[in-house]
């Protein structure tokens, strides 16, 4: 790969290069037809040549350090496996422009260590893609209590499932419960059709999926039958206490004050729980103002051993698309 050099800017210019100890990897580090590399020069304004397993960077002092820092990163992600697209890019060049992540930035590009924070499953290895979600996977290992809000495809509710099927694992808890308030969006439970089970399967299936992301599915099924993990609707919460468990309740901005309170006092010895929702987008007739959600994080916000992360339309991993939707409405709100 050689082209014409990016025009020099005002400042001091830098030149440096990387040699990467695995060539049969550079295939997959620089891209089909080098997008991945081209991708770094349009977002970090900085020349990059490739011949072989060698990478020459100039630019600025700093936008050097930039790429060096983001293309070590996605060189030892490749290493353990991750595939490189243009989502995991944007994360790595967030990540590394954000001086306050700099011990995990550290760990991922220097001499392939691993980075400081991750969780392993049976299927896969997560490790975090935004500042935001390196905060929330400290924070689901330090708290008991832990609020994650913020829009869809943060991660909110997939790291929560991961960090609890890797504590099933381990065998640190019991067993592994997962809650969703059934909202009637327009419709009665009682006019659809089927047993119960039926009716609120459909607003459950969003954690099927997360489940079936971690673990072999005949896995979850079994430990579905036994009971090692349970998916049911909030109202079936009531009158527990769930010891010995990892607790998840999704959608929580659904829930009514009421609900949420019933919730959380569910809290047992030996037990983790963590509360996902996005507080602007409550289905409750009452709006915001109703939310269980909204009511918990003004009363409990500073009470110790709960923490609550907040996620932006900057922590977004789905298309970019999406990060950009979300900041269109939010401007509207």
């Amino acid at each position: 790969m050689s082209r014409k050099p990016v025009p020099a800017q005002s400042g001091d210019r830098s030149r440096t290069e990387l040699v990467f100890d695995r060539p049969q990897l550079m295939a997959q580090l620089f891209g089909e037809f080098d997008q991945n590399l081209l991708a770094l020069e349009n977002k970090l304004g900085v020349y990059i040549t490739a011949r072989g397993n060698k990478v020459g960077l100039e630019g600025s002092a700093e936008a050097v350090a930039q790429a060096r820092d983001v293309l070590h990163g996605l060189y030892n992600r490749i290493v353990r496996g991750e595939v490189v697209d243009p989502g995991l890019i944007d994360a790595v060049i967030a990540m590394s422009s954000e001086p306050t992540l700099a011990g995990i930035i550290q760990a991922d590009a220097g001499g392939g260590a691993v980075p400081q924070i991750m969780i392993r499953t049976r299927k896969k290895t997560i490790v975090p893609r935004t500042i935001a979600q390196a905060h929330y996977m400290r924070q689901l290992l330090n708290n008991d209590i832990i609020f994650a809000l913020g829009p869809a495809g943060t991660g909110k509710t997939y790291i929560a499932v991961a960090q609890a099927v890797a504590q099933l694992i381990t065998g640190s808890v019991q067993r592994l419960i997962l809650s969703r308030p059934a909202v009637e969006a327009g419709e009665k439970l009682g006019f659809l059709p089927g047993d119960m089970k039926e009716k609120v399967d459909p607003y459950l299936r969003p954690l099927y999926d997360a489940l079936n992301d971690c673990l072999p599915a005949e896995q979850v099924e079994r430990r579905i039958a036994s009971g090692e993990i349970e998916i049911a609707p909030i109202a079936f919460m009531r009158g527990r206490t769930l010891a010995d468990a990892f607790i998840i309740l999704d959608e929580a901005q659904n829930t009514t004050p009421a609900q949420m309170k019933m919730f959380l006092t569910r809290f047992g010895e030996n037990s983790r729980m963590v509360i996902c929702g996005d507080p602007k987008q409550t289905d409750l007739p009452g709006g915001m103002n109703a939310s269980g959600l909204n009511d918990a994080v003004g009363r409990l916000e500073g009470v110790e051993g709960l923490s609550i992360c907040r996620f932006g339309s900057g922590d977004v991993v789905r298309h970019p698309i999406v990060g950009r939707i979300v900041e269109a409405y939010e401007g509207t709100s």
